[in-house]
């Protein structure tokens, strides 16, 4: 992945969220050793400070834990997912209460849900 330069998040922000994805995808397995900070700044071209905030958010986060002396490693992915899941409901069902306030049919939501997947499945 590479950072995108024209997105309004910051970098660390940007760094953050693909290692999220990298470990809940399974990209980066369950207990794998994480590249180090270093290795990290060089391969992004960024300051090793940025990634330290990284990997310290990630760590307070839950999606890696560090063993002194050995580094940093992916934590198991599945209670993160399921985590993420749910917050994701409650958030979903929060801007379907929305859409109804604003005077979206079921018809309509239903439809731009299907939309979404469907753009999904062109990318």
């Amino acid at each position: 992945m590479e950072l995108n330069y024209h997105d309004p998040r910051p970098i660390y922000e940007q760094l953050v969220d693909t290692f999220e994805k990298l470990i809940l995808q399974g990209a980066i397995a369950p207990d794998q050793k994480m590249p180090t900070i270093r290795e990290t700044a060089a391969r992004y071209s960024v300051n090793p400070n940025t990634v330290q905030k990284v990997f310290a958010i990630l760590e307070s986060d839950g999606y890696i834990y560090t063993v002194k002396g050995r580094g940093c490693f992916a934590t198991d992915p599945e209670p993160l997912a399921e985590k993420r899941k749910q917050a994701f409901l409650i958030e979903f069902k929060g801007r379907v209460q929305e859409g109804k306030t604003l005077g979206l049919s079921e018809k309509d939501m239903k439809e731009a849900v299907g939309e979404a997947y469907r753009e999904d499945a062109d990318d």
